[in-house]
């Protein structure tokens, strides 16, 4: 776990450059299952084929929270986007139990990135 701000930043970066620069064929397509997403806590992105990342999330269970659906899904779809264009890249966390972890490096990120469909990007504290 991150001991102090140069570490969370550090890793915040690492996060952010798996989930913005994994070439998007290897990200996750769309699909009922998410099998090949980990059940575990971490940040994820949805990413558009040429447009980049459209949001950035965090959760306990990076399969469970795409079983249900998601929001930014749903914009894509009234954006007209693609299903085919549309991808999941995710990144799984340690985060020993520290559900504030997750929160600062999300909030880190969005600051950096200002994704289209994350309506609330969090100010720096």
């Amino acid at each position: 776990m991150p001991t102090n701000d140069f570490e969370l930043q550090t890793q915040a970066r690492r996060i952010l450059d798996a989930i913005a620069f994994t070439p998007f064929e290897q990200c996750e397509p769309l699909n009922r299952e998410f099998n090949h997403i980990p059940a575990r806590p971490g940040l994820y992105a949805i990413r558009h084929r040429t447009d980049g990342l459209l949001y950035i999330g965090k959760t306990k269970n990076l399969r469970g929270r795409f079983n249900g659906g998601h929001k930014a899904f749903l914009w894509a779809w009234l954006d007209k986007y693609s299903d085919e264009d549309i991808r999941i890249a995710a990144q799984p966390i340690s985060y020993w139990g520290n559900p504030a972890l997750l929160l600062e490096l999300e909030a880190i990120i969005l600051r950096a990135t200002e994704p289209p469909y994350n309506v609330k990007i969090p100010t720096e504290q």
